[in-house]
């Protein structure tokens, strides 16, 4: 946080000491509200997608558990979304402590991308994007969820890569599965095969 101490000095030169007003309307002003940063503001962005994840994710594995075995599941499903739409204390306090929003749609879309991964991927593929920050979607992902879902890599293919590292780390030097040693004759001088 960056403090705008001139700003402030300047303010405080406007009060009146003998009108306690004075001090309400500079506290109004907005004067000790701080500013932003542009890093600020993509953490808060990130922030919003992370929890827009986990409520999409929670969305979708209540509603295919439900399917089938509730009569009423979409129902309550829509009646879920139309409380969460209209927001709880939880929402009105991110709101106002750090400006976080959680909208509606963004929890919709989610719910999409979460459904498309299981669907592509599998459910143990869909939720191996948990297994580290840098596998989880992005706020660029929701806006094609079955493009992002189809081109997603294999995560099995990151067991080899783990692997590999972990040997790396432990001094060995891990080899391509069509690596082939080389062969003795490699060493030897590059004169020409005379057929003797």
């Amino acid at each position: 946080i960056r403090v705008d101490r001139d700003a402030i000095e300047e303010a405080m030169g406007r009060i009146d000491p003998s009108d306690p007003s004075s001090m309400q309307e500079l506290q109004m002003a907005g004067i000790f509200t701080p500013e932003d940063s542009p890093a600020q503001q993509a953490a808060l962005r990130r922030l919003e997608t992370v929890l827009a994840l986990i409520e999409g994710w929670v969305s979708h594995v209540v509603d295919t558990a439900a399917e089938g075995r509730l009569p009423n599941a979409a129902k309550l499903g829509e009646a879920f979304r139309r409380r969460r739409a209209a927001g709880g204390p939880a929402e009105q306090t991110f709101a106002a402590l750090v400006g976080l929003e959680l909208r509606p749609r963004r929890l919709r879309e989610a719910a999409r991308l979460w459904a498309a991964l299981a669907e592509h991927r599998g459910i143990a593929g869909r939720d191996a994007l948990w297994g580290h920050p840098d596998l989880l979607p992005t706020d660029d992902d929701f806006t094609d969820p079955e493009a992002y879902a189809a081109g997603q890599l294999s995560l099995g293919d990151l067991g080899d890569f783990e692997s590999d590292l972990r040997k790396l780390m432990e001094g060995e030097t891990p080899t391509a599965p069509d690596d082939k040693p080389d062969s003795d004759d490699s060493d030897s001088d590059d004169k020409p095969d005379d057929g003797k």
